[in-house]
């Protein structure tokens, strides 16, 4: 198996950090599915971005919170490529507010999508990737399931549930080949993070060793790594992507 001969499919890859995966996967010769919950549009432009590099793309819709839409999903995107090699569990949002304030049906959601979603795509990916005896899996936590933060307690107990799960699932999965990984990224430059106030995006800043947040295409080379074959001994690990700002 080689990165040409490899089907990929992200979540919530159509724009942001899972845009930035998509291309990269793409640049290294990967099919490409693009997963989208809501915005059609701008799974399209990834798709058509993936294609100009060359590779087969196509976008698929389904919301990762719901078990029986991430099986069709994973059936779908099998059907249309051959088989699936490697799954990328970007898909995530956010309804952070303080713990005493925050509403029960946001922790849900948040919990929903960021680690109930990776769960289901990954038990469907599974299936298909014991099979091939092949896989690489990889999950999207971040930097405050490692170390929390103030006003995010629904996301970073959902980013933290991803570092058990990934874990517990390399363990389950290595003696079929199937490699499954974490990327846990610091303050990354994208559309969640710019609409933070200027005071807020300042007290991140310092706490980064570098001093700047990263960009979406540093997280992506990140999650190229784990996908490519030569990474075959590696498995249940985390990759920080944050300038230092866990250390």
């Amino acid at each position: 198996m080689t990165m040409k001969e490899s089907v990929a499919l992200v979540t919530g890859g159509s724009r942001g950090i899972g845009r930035a995966i998509c291309l990269e996967l793409a640049r290294q010769g990967a099919s490409v599915a693009v997963n989208y919950a809501g915005n059609e549009q701008a799974a399209l432009e990834t798709v058509e971005a993936c294609r100009a590099l060359g590779v087969e793309a196509e976008a698929f819709q389904a919301d990762v919170a719901d078990p029986a839409a991430c099986e069709e999903l994973v059936k779908a995107v099998k059907d249309r490529f051959g088989h699936l090699d490697i799954l990328v569990n970007n898909a995530g949002i956010t309804r952070d507010g303080l713990l005493m304030t925050a509403k029960a049906e946001d922790f849900d959601k948040v919990l929903d999508t960021n680690l109930k979603g990776a769960y289901f795509c990954m038990k469907a990916a599974s299936k298909v990737m014991m099979r091939q005896r092949y896989g690489r899996i990889i999950s999207m936590s971040s930097v405050v399931g490692l170390r929390g933060n103030a006003g995010q307690t629904s996301y970073s107990a959902s980013k933290a549930g991803i570092l058990g799960l990934t874990k517990s699932a390399a363990k389950e999965l290595a003696t079929r080949g199937v490699t499954v990984n974490a990327v846990a990224p610091g303050f990354i430059d994208t559309d969640m993070t710019s609409v933070l106030p200027e005071n807020a995006k300042n007290a991140m800043l310092t706490t980064i060793p570098m001093g700047k947040p990263g960009a979406p295409e540093d997280v992506a080379r990140a999650v190229v790594f784990f996908a490519r074959p030569e990474s075959a001994y590696i498995t249940g690990q985390v990759l920080c992507v944050d300038g230092g700002m866990a250390v």
